[in-house]
């Protein structure tokens, strides 16, 4: 119990300095979200390797920073492994949706509302606020007149449910 305390402690005092660095070097909110939880959670997991000679803010940034290192480094590789190298280059250069693509994109939106309205309605509300909307955590809490920490924490549990209606799909 004292954990999860600390954790959230840990969330609530360093989120925005972690996410704000995260969405300057991504320029990306899903990617900085998902960047910031993993830092979260390896922070977490190796608190007792931090050195306190350094800020701890500073320690969080660093993991932050090679988590998005790891990252971009993956991401070439697939690209590299899957296409080859003239298909990347391939791909860089013909970037625009073709009518196909613009297709696809519309019935997975399609099936994506539809996932969506199975969720409970304080769940939808979340999500749509958040990627619909495109609303920051601080300004969704203010909506609903509730704490950031509560909507981090919905939006977390609701991506979940969403992703086992996805996958049972």
């Amino acid at each position: 119990m004292g954990s999860q305390i600390a954790f959230s402690t840990l969330l609530d005092a360093c989120w925005n300095d972690v996410y704000g660095f995260q969405l300057k070097r991504t320029h990306n909110e899903n990617d900085a979200e998902d960047i910031t939880i993993r830092t979260f959670s390896k922070a977490f997991d190796k608190i007792k390797t931090y050195d306190n000679s350094y800020a701890f803010k500073t320690w969080l940034i660093t993991i932050s920073k090679n988590i998005h290192i790891d990252l971009i480094r993956k991401r070439k590789r697939d690209v590299l492994k899957t296409h080859g190298a003239n298909e990347a280059v391939k791909k860089v250069l013909d970037d625009a949706p073709s009518v196909e693509d613009r297709l696809i994109t519309e019935q997975n939106l399609a099936h994506l509302l539809n996932d969506i309205k199975k969720l409970k309605p304080h769940y939808q509300e979340v999500i749509n606020l958040r990627y619909f909307n495109e609303m920051s955590y601080s300004d969704i809490a203010a909506e609903l007149d509730e704490p950031m920490n509560n909507i981090k924490v919905k939006l977390l549990r609701a991506r979940k449910l969403l992703a086992e209606i996805i996958k049972k799909r």
